[in-house]
């Protein structure tokens, strides 16, 4: 038991990202394409976290040309490079799947102060 405790604790990444569900998230993702690298930046909505520990994830969805996309990141993962804050939300739910049937105004989330 004490091996695959210090295996799983190696994996975690000590700088972990502070963020809750409802805020706007820019993910930083790295991107392989044939022998090159880049950085994407994926912008929206955290609305779900779930497991924890090693195969901790979280949900970020966006609308792209009137079209919902959500994006599930693994918050251990080596392609995930940084996840920025950049606007906390005030919500009273640990999922927002509700913002799925929501378009315009009414998908958005209120600030917090």
């Amino acid at each position: 038991m004490d091996a695959m405790k210090k295996i799983t604790e190696g994996m975690i990444k000590e700088n972990r990202p502070q963020f809750e569900v409802g805020d706007t998230v820019r993910v930083s993702v790295r991107i392989k394409e044939g022998d090159k690298e880049r950085i994407q930046a994926f912008e929206g909505t955290v609305i779900a976290k779930k497991h924890g520990g090693v195969a901790e994830t979280f949900t970020v969805r966006r609308t792209s040309y009137g079209v919902g996309v959500e994006r599930v990141f693994p918050i251990n993962s080596p392609f995930v490079e940084k996840v920025e804050v950049v606007r906390r939300g005030k919500v009273r739910r640990a999922k927002l799947f509700y913002l799925r049937g929501r378009t315009g105004k009414a998908a958005k989330v209120k600030a917090r102060i």
